[in-house]
């Protein structure tokens, strides 16, 4: 998941004294070289970022010798400048931090060991990856060739090819749980593609005339992946090159899927159902990197292409924007008007996350709520998470109706009925259930859930649906009920909270006898009591914070 350098865009300060006396570029700062002569002018500020320049910015910088004062530089840059003009460039370039003003320089992003990229991204260095593909530059050169990228794209479609060919082994194999050893193995092979994609993102870079600067691991909200920082990318002024750096981790990562595919077709047996499981997931994560809503590969392709700097967060401005207009009225400013479509691309950008979050809850949620105090404690963090996004988002907001000079009595009024509005959704009736799993042993059917389920709700007669639980999907099995007999604790096989095959590991649970005691046909499986509706408010104290103290 690669991501180039990146900061806020800069208001234009209005002309006010406190401006340095000595004029000058930032010790740290520089302008970079052009690619070609009709390529962008590009500085770097001291602190890593790269920031694009405008061609009368450019002259401003590079007319900053330290002994010009700001009525010197207005006449040696003509007559379109005044004081005041050079004056207001001059305070935009301190936002910036491209002029010196005697403050301690920042350290460059990336030179520390770990590194934290807000909101919730933290970066481990690993390697500095530029000698590397100095020296690989000749095999990256064949690798990236015309021919070999032609001949990438033929095994990506032989590799979908597979994939349809093999459909009723692929529906198998996502159905069905694995061995521990093969699931592991699948764990192992998709963290060497995420490193690989890495990887494919520096290689592309290199081959442009870029330098990658560092390669490592990350938690990226909260999920382990792997990073190459490619902001000298933003130093190519060829559009095109800087598109072919964003997508080049995902050709190498549809590439290892196809293979995947490819070789399943001689696989028999749970390796060949693993290769299958490889190649459907990393399809799936390949495709969705190109998402453009989202801080992906395909957002910094889209961005690359209509060559426009911070378009997610300037989008995500205007649409801000129009909401506050439409609650606070009031009159704003466009950040891209010469984008038509950047309203609703912000308000996408603003929602889709959250549909990426409840999209990964979905299929994740039984398994979370079966792990009990810990499934809760990551739900609660996530829930934490969300809701300081929340309250950003509506600071933001607010920040925009001020600015635009809105009645402070409207948006008193608004803002109340908005977050009654939110409160009243707590009221609302929503399904709520157990989940765990069952065990079937010696002819006794009993419901296995966690220590910290809420048992007091598992009253006799509670109808529980059986499903075998697969690596991805689940398969309906029967539908039984909580029996007259009272909860034990025991123990349990894994295979029974966790998508794998059956193995010796048991782990601590509590058994609920079910009746009828029906036939599965399977030994372990998930489970799920249907509890009726409760409101939503109550969901959420039941499911998550309830069971810390259960």
């Amino acid at each position: 998941m690669s991501r180039p350098g990146r900061s806020a865009p800069v208001a234009v300060a209005e002309p006010q004294t406190g401006l340095p006396r000595t004029l000058r570029l930032a010790e740290g700062a520089e302008l970079l070289e052009r690619d070609t002569e009709d390529a962008v002018c590009v500085a770097r500020a001291p602190d890593g970022r790269y920031v694009r320049v405008a061609a009368d910015m450019e002259r401003l910088l590079r007319a900053l010798d330290g002994r010009r004062t700001a009525a010197d530089l207005a006449r040696e840059l003509g007559p379109r400048w005044t004081v005041e003009a050079v004056e207001a460039a001059l305070f935009r370039l301190i936002a910036m931090r491209l002029l010196e003003t005697g403050a301690k320089p920042p350290r460059p992003r990336g030179s520390k060991l770990v590194t934290f990229v807000p909101p919730l991204t933290v970066q481990l260095t690993v390697l500095r990856p530029e000698r590397l593909f100095a020296r690989l530059r000749p095999v990256i050169a064949v690798l990236l060739s015309r021919y070999a990228v032609a001949a990438a794209l033929v095994v990506v479609l032989g590799g979908l090819v597979a994939l349809v060919v093999q459909g009723a082994r692929v529906h198998d194999a996502l159905g069905h749980p694995l061995p521990v050893a093969v699931l592991l193995a699948v764990a192992a092979a998709s963290f060497v593609t995420s490193a690989l994609h890495e990887f494919g993102h520096g290689a592309a870079l290199a081959h442009h005339g870029g330098r990658p600067s560092r390669l490592g691991m990350m938690l990226f909200y909260l999920s382990p992946a792997f990073f190459c920082d490619v902001t000298d990318g933003w130093r190519l002024g060829d559009r095109t090159a800087r598109v072919r750096v964003a997508l080049a981790g995902i050709l190498v990562q549809l590439v290892v899927a196809a293979v995947a595919a490819l070789a399943a077709l001689a696989v028999p047996g749970p390796w060949g159902s693993a290769l299958l499981v490889l190649a459907v997931t990393t399809t799936v994560t390949g495709l969705m990197n190109l998402i453009p809503f989202v801080k992906l590969d395909g957002y910094i392709a889209l961005m690359s292409h209509v060559d426009v700097p911070f378009l997610r967060e300037r989008s995500m401005t205007d649409a801000r924007r129009s909401v506050a207009r439409v609650l606070y009225g009031g009159r704003y400013e466009r950040e891209l008007p010469q984008v038509t479509w950047a309203v609703p691309f912000g308000l996408a950008s603003l929602v889709f996350p959250a549909v990426l979050v409840l999209a990964a809850l979905r299929i994740w949620f039984p398994i979370i709520l079966g792990l009990g105090i810990l499934g809760a404690a990551v739900v609660i963090s996530g829930l934490a998470v969300a809701a300081r996004f929340a309250v950003r988002a509506t600071g933001r907001l607010l920040a925009e109706a001020r600015a635009a000079g809105t009645s402070a009595l409207r948006r008193r009024v608004v803002t109340t009925l908005v977050v009654a509005l939110g409160c009243a959704t707590l009221l609302v009736p929503v399904p709520y259930t157990v989940a765990g799993g069952f065990e079937q042993d010696d002819g006794h059917l009993s419901f296995v859930v966690a220590q910290s389920a809420d048992l007091d709700a598992l009253a006799p007669g509670t109808p529980v649906t059986l499903a075998r639980r697969g690596v991805v999907t689940s398969t309906e099995l029967g539908t039984t009920a909580v029996g007259s007999e009272a909860p034990r604790d025991g123990t349990a096989p894994l295979a029974a909270l966790l998508p794998v095959a059956a193995s010796a590991a048991q782990v601590p649970v509590v058994l609920v006898p079910l009746e009828p005691e029906i036939e599965t046909g399977e030994s372990v499986g998930s489970a799920v009591a249907d509890l009726g509706t409760r409101r939503l408010g109550t969901w959420l104290y039941l499911n998550y914070f309830a069971q810390l103290w259960r």
